[in-house]
């Protein structure tokens, strides 16, 4: 059975790589790779420019904001997709939310 988190992601939520699980360019397989504890994911190029702005300070409507802007898409759309995928990951224990009050 997967472990799966309680972290419910929301707009103002700053998603952030817990201790141990990584996120980096790997030169051996030439990707971007997430490392967690006993796991290894290679993320697809939308996930990748995703994972790329997540550092622990901005929240993910930022994020959603600039990848709106980079891309010349709508924002609602965009903020929805990024929502969901993010959520995945925090179900998957890749992601926590950084806000000192978050719910669990």
């Amino acid at each position: 059975m997967t472990a799966r988190s309680r972290t419910t992601f929301e707009p103002a939520s700053i998603p952030r790589f817990p201790r141990g699980t990584r996120f980096r360019f790997d030169g051996t397989r030439n990707a971007w790779v997430i490392l967690a504890p006993e796991r290894l994911m290679m993320p697809d190029d939308i996930a990748t420019e995703v994972l790329k702005l997540v550092d622990g300070a901005r929240t993910i409507a930022a994020i959603a904001d600039h990848l709106a802007t980079q891309f010349n898409a709508p924002q609602d759309e965009i903020l929805a997709d990024v929502l969901t995928m993010l959520q995945e990951l925090a179900d998957d224990t890749v992601l926590e939310d950084a806000r000192p009050s978050a719910p669990p």
